[in-house]
């Protein structure tokens, strides 16, 4: 392990010798290349964006168009899988917050209204429960909820059957 770490020190003595043994000019030209050739790495991305894009296809052959016509259905079927997964990564996070709401339901439920199994007795038959998910009323209960809703079912009137459009 010595030796690893003294051969480390070794190169990194040497490499800070070389730098300083450098002259400015050759740095100056060190770096001039370097930026001429990340400008022409950007001016061919920015060209190879245009035409995936659509423009500047004039210039292109037959055999060109096809090899990106595959590169942009390879990306689109990237895009779709991606996109199913987390689509179906979303809907198993909602069912399993649909059945964690329903348990906590289910419990309240009972805390509310006691066990099924007393309801379903044959002296409390009268006693029916309607529910509509969210809560529930019995039928004949001598002291209803003040803010219980009773509604009934009556005839249609005559204006609720002339509803239809009229012309002037």
């Amino acid at each position: 392990m010595k030796s690893v770490i003294g051969r480390y020190h070794k190169a990194k003595e040497e490499q800070q010798q070389q730098q300083q043994i450098t002259s400015p000019t050759s740095e100056v030209k060190f770096w001039q290349r370097e930026a001429a050739m990340l400008k022409q790495q950007l001016q061919s991305m920015q060209e190879n964006h245009r035409q995936m894009m659509g423009e500047e296809l004039s210039g292109l052959s037959v055999q060109d168009l096809q090899v990106m016509e595959n590169q942009l259905e390879m990306s689109i079927r990237n895009i779709r899988t991606k996109k199913g997964n987390v689509i179906q990564h979303e809907n198993m996070e909602l069912c399993n917050k649909v059945n964690q709401v329903s348990e906590e339901n289910r419990q309240l439920y009972k805390q509310v209204y006691g066990m099924r199994e007393a309801a379903d007795s044959p002296t409390n038959r009268n006693n029916m429960f309607l529910t509509n998910g969210l809560s529930s009323i019995r039928r004949d209960d001598p002291h209803p909820h003040p803010d219980t809703i009773h509604l009934q079912l009556s005839q249609p009137t005559e204006q609720s059957t002339n509803l239809g459009l009229q012309l002037h």
